[in-house]
């Protein structure tokens, strides 16, 4: 094998991105809005919010014909690379347009440049760190067309970039498919709760009206204080961790053991209790399922429920359901500083099925979640073999 990779680099070549595209930076004509036009015929104006996928086949606005003039024009098979903020994401054109200067065109040349092979390498983590280093030192990091043009890459032959480009793309294709699995997951948790018991605006089947108050016995929330952070030590957790359908563990501060223990005289988060966010983003609920100690701010509360009326896991999505989400957010008070406040919090209204048609739908969650968690995992193995072979296809060891 490594005579025949050794073979095949022979034929290999060190070429710079200057000498395989034309590259180029878009224009704005100013103001813009003096230039967009609703008319069918004007010019796609393609801006960052219409590359959604590899390949950019449609713009949401157009300008009329003069802003050509000073703008550029992409035409289809032409690269784009965002040039600022999450720079040097690749996008193929498959539709004609002009940039703004937020874009760079690459235009290849002479046939030499297959178009798969080079999405694959323009997307890379071995590209993405060379265009990090040399943008390194500025104030904001910028892609301009001479940093763009000295980067130097292998190309090979045209047969082995397709041979490359098409054991990427089955690489990734698999990766679309766990995440296509993973966002259906995320939405079945919702469809069992409308199924077992109907939508809470109407409730179809006529369960018991309480309010949020009549199923937990504490809410409370964290000190009212600013804490002191430390290296490490307890987490300390505030809305942004609390997320949808699970929690973030990232960008986590900490606090003492000493605090965390003033904190949790006030209240301590433990296994089965409700995480609900009452200040900045309102209205997201989260059941604690872990065991380690974490201490909350004070913009989150903790509730702590019944359970020989409510089940965790169903008042989760009650909570999180759009009619005590809207709920939430009628309820919340202020301008600069929202809060929903704990008495009022605990005046949103619900409907309360049986307690064991509760437990069903825990159960099913459950296996829900346990599906989620082996989803993840294969996405994290994919992703670890997409990284390897993207670095053993760019050095020439694929």
């Amino acid at each position: 094998m490594k005579a025949e990779c050794g073979m095949r680099n022979a034929e290999w070549k060190t070429v710079t991105l200057g000498s395989v595209f034309d590259i180029a930076r878009g224009g704005s004509p100013r103001p813009i809005d003096k230039f967009i036009t609703d008319d069918p015929n004007g010019v796609n104006w393609i801006m960052i919010s219409d590359a959604t996928s590899k390949y950019i086949t449609s713009t949401k606005k157009r300008i009329i014909k003069e802003g050509m003039k000073k703008s550029r024009e992409v035409h289809p098979g032409d690269f784009l690379l965002t040039n600022s903020m999450s720079f040097g994401r690749p996008y193929i054109m498959q539709t004609s347009g002009c940039i703004h200067d937020g874009w760079l065109v690459m235009s290849p040349r002479g046939g030499v440049a297959h178009p798969d092979y080079f999405y694959h390498l323009l997307g890379s983590d071995v590209l993405y760190a060379e265009f990090e280093r040399r943008a390194a030192g500025a104030t904001v990091k910028n892609l301009n067309i001479d940093l763009v043009k000295g980067v130097e890459v292998l190309l090979p032959p045209m047969v082995e970039q397709r041979r490359i480009a098409e054991v990427l793309d089955r690489a990734e294709a698999l990766r679309v498919k766990r995440r296509a699995a993973l966002a259906q997951l995320n939405t079945l948790t919702q469809s069992l709760f409308l199924d077992l018991f109907g939508d809470p605006a109407n409730n179809p089947k006529g369960w018991p009206s309480i309010q949020l108050g009549d199923v937990v016995f504490s809410a409370s929330d964290g000190p009212h204080v600013s804490p002191d952070y430390v290296e490490s030590g307890i987490p300390f957790l505030s809305t942004r961790h609390v997320r949808p359908g699970g929690m973030s563990w990232e960008d986590l501060k900490f606090i003492s053991p000493e605090e965390a223990q003033i904190h949790w005289r006030k209240c301590k988060p433990e296994r089965g209790d409700i995480l609900y966010t009452k200040g900045g983003t309102t209205g997201i609920a989260k059941v604690v399922d872990w065991d380690k100690p974490v201490a909350i701010w004070v913009h989150i509360a903790l509730l702590k429920t019944d359970k020989s009326k409510v089940e965790p896991l169903w008042l989760e999505a009650m909570l999180n359901a759009p009619f005590c989400y809207q709920q939430s957010q009628r309820l919340t008070r202020g301008i600069a500083n929202r809060d929903l406040g704990l008495t009022r919090m605990v005046t949103i209204k619900m409907y309360l099925p049986p307690i064991s048609l509760q437990r069903e739908f825990a159960r099913r969650v459950t296996a829900v979640e346990a599906l989620k968690t082996a989803q993840r995992a294969s996405l994290a193995e994919l992703d670890a073999l997409f990284a390897t072979l993207q670095h053993q296809a760019f050095k020439g060891e694929l």
